[in-house]
């Protein structure tokens, strides 16, 4: 069995539970392992029944798309052949004959994954003079993000020298998984009360994806202010009716959520995504929404969020964090996302710089809405209910005056809702 690309754009997954142990005997389509990607955990299939001889994959590694994780001995000795993912036919990969207990362990050094394509043609790596440290010597992503980040790149053109390879670099981790060789553990002295908590598979894929953002996205900001005090007036004024009718909440988030996705509609330049030599503008909006749990982050999507009704918006976002908190999120709940809202508010923060989530272009941080002298038109000074609407930007993508145009109009929205004009339905 190979690691499947269980999402848009997922090229790697960490293995954060074996469901099954060596020996046991599995069915087509049993669970084999829970996997972590992009922040969701999804259960991996088995593609056939028979029984597990190997689990090449300890619980915390991290494996690109189509790398091995375990052997399964099926009858007759010898695994049926087996359709590639569609995400895979574009690769080298989909050359693969088959799948199952009879691996073969050929070096697979030639078998190029599409991120590590696409890092080798930005950064100008010649992959033939790289050793990988996946299965087989196949060259990974985190092979060419070790590299880049120690500045020891193998140029294409350059006189052919020693082959550069992440063992060499750290030769006391050349027996540890993939996951752990990413870079050196910092020394934090430890005291005799201290308490160490291990790296869960959710923590470890949202370090990494965090990591990536920042690494690869030039992140910029901006912030703008907003007066809600119609919308507050409004919703509080039917959140109880709409509540005993509907059957969950009307949030304050639903009504931002919305004037995001109406402002995308008539801004698309922020509905992008950087993809090397061209800007991909997506034409669905798909809002991906920031739920937390106790110990981790969750982005589940609103698809086709610009279609939706405030009350739609509403059932979504009320769904959504129901699936995180039952540990009920699907790989599916996760996909698709174009852009991001954050509430942010909901644990009183008034302002905040998010970590643009990667791929998008951009993420709007929904701050606390606090009451607030304001100097009106008239000169008068009132007390209004007031909002920061943070927002970072990729500035390879977007520059400052169309996201300032951005928010003008999510602002001009927002300050435009009550009951005489606004519908929820």
């Amino acid at each position: 069995m190979k690691m499947p690309q269980l999402g848009e754009s997922v090229t790697e997954g960490t293995i954060s539970k074996w469901l099954v142990n060596v020996g046991d005997k599995v069915n087509k389509y049993d669970p084999l392992a829970e996997v972590m990607t992009d922040k969701v955990n999804a259960e991996v299939l088995s593609s056939f029944t028979g029984v597990i001889t190997e689990l090449t994959a300890n619980e915390g590694d991290t494996l690109a798309v189509g790398e091995v994780i375990c052997k399964i001995e099926v009858e007759g000795g010898k695994a049926p052949e087996v359709k590639e993912e569609k995400e895979e036919k574009d690769t080298t990969e989909a050359k693969s004959e088959a799948i199952g207990a009879k691996q073969d362990d050929a070096p697979q050094k030639k078998r190029y994954s599409p991120a590590v394509l696409r890092l080798a043609q930005e950064h100008d790596i010649d992959l033939e003079k790289v050793n990988g440290t996946g299965a087989g010597g196949r060259i990974t992503r985190k092979d060419l993000m070790k590299l880049i980040e120690n500045g020891n790149i193998p140029k294409k053109g350059e006189e052919k020298r020693k082959e550069v390879t992440v063992q060499e670099e750290q030769p006391k981790a050349a027996q540890m998984p993939v996951s752990q060789k990413e870079q050196p553990s910092p020394s934090v002295p430890t005291m005799p009360r201290d308490v160490e908590i291990p790296v869960s598979g959710v923590r470890r894929a949202i370090a990494q994806n965090m990591l990536r953002s920042k690494h690869e996205v030039p992140h910029a900001w901006t912030m703008i202010e907003v007066d809600v005090t119609n919308l507050v007036e409004y919703r509080n004024a039917i959140k109880d009716e709409f509540k005993k009718k509907e059957g969950f909440n009307l949030t304050f988030f639903a009504f931002f959520v919305k004037a995001a996705a109406q402002a995308l509609k008539e801004f698309p330049q922020i509905n992008s995504m950087w993809a090397g030599d061209k800007i991909i503008q997506k034409k669905d909006i798909n809002i991906s929404i920031a739920v937390a749990t106790e110990d981790a982050l969750y982005v589940p999507v609103i698809k086709h969020a610009d279609e939706k009704s405030i009350k739609g918006i509403a059932r979504e976002i009320n769904d959504l964090a129901h699936k995180v908190r039952s540990g009920k999120l699907t790989s599916e709940d996760m996909q698709g996302g174009t852009f991001t809202v954050n509430n942010t508010g909901s644990f009183g923060s008034v302002q905040s710089m998010g970590i643009i989530n990667y791929p998008q272009a951009a993420i709007l941080q929904v701050e606390s809405i606090v009451k607030r002298p304001v100097v009106m038109d008239n000169g008068m000074i009132a007390v209004r209910d007031m909002v920061n609407l943070c927002m970072s930007l990729d500035h390879r993508v977007l520059d400052g005056l169309i996201c300032g145009r951005f928010l003008q109009r999510i602002k001009e929205i927002l300050e435009n809702i009550s009951k005489d004009y606004t519908s929820i339905y």
